[in-house]
């Protein structure tokens, strides 16, 4: 990933559910697009947030050894506005997964309060030769889930050149 949605992983349970939280600041420059009096969190952002939390799920079932992206988002529901102060919890849950790809179903509160709720579908791309490398699961990213201190990655978070 190029950029991060999330502040931080909070849950990881392989290939079944994963949790993550942002904390929504009024010094976030998109916040003051949409209206410029009014500051909100913009829907596409928080759709970016429920695929980034997913997409650490599903690659989570193939220990992050092989590219996973996007493929359709089947449903999205914006139940309320999100504003600065505000902490998004996302919350992932693995739905099907196969070998080319994963189902999975997002939820988004702030304060136990559902905000949006969609599906996702994601896609398996093999890494290899032939393709453009480990462009979702960099080594910043691995650092960041490697940092969360209530998550045991175990072997698939290691780095390369670590003793096995």
């Amino acid at each position: 990933m190029r950029w991060f949605w999330i502040d931080r992983i909070t849950h990881l349970e392989k290939g079944k559910t994963a949790r993550a939280v942002k904390n929504v600041s009024l010094a976030e420059e998109h916040l003051h697009d949409h209206f410029p009096s009014y500051p909100i969190m913009p829907p596409s952002l928080m759709i970016e947030g429920m695929a980034q939390t997913a997409g650490i799920l599903a690659g989570s079932t193939v220990d992050f050894k092989t590219n996973i992206i996007l493929a359709k988002v089947s449903k999205a529901t914006f139940h309320r506005l999100v504003r600065p102060g505000d902490q998004l919890v996302f919350e992932a849950e693995l739905v099907e997964s196969r070998a080319e790809g994963h189902r999975t179903e997002t939820r988004v509160t702030v304060d136990g309060e559902l905000v949006a709720e969609s599906s996702m579908m994601f896609v398996n791309l093999n890494s290899g030769p032939d393709n453009l490398g480990m462009f979702v699961f960099t080594d910043a990213l691995m650092q960041l889930l490697r940092e969360c201190p209530d998550i045991d990655m175990g072997p698939s978070a290691r780095r390369a050149g670590d003793d096995e």
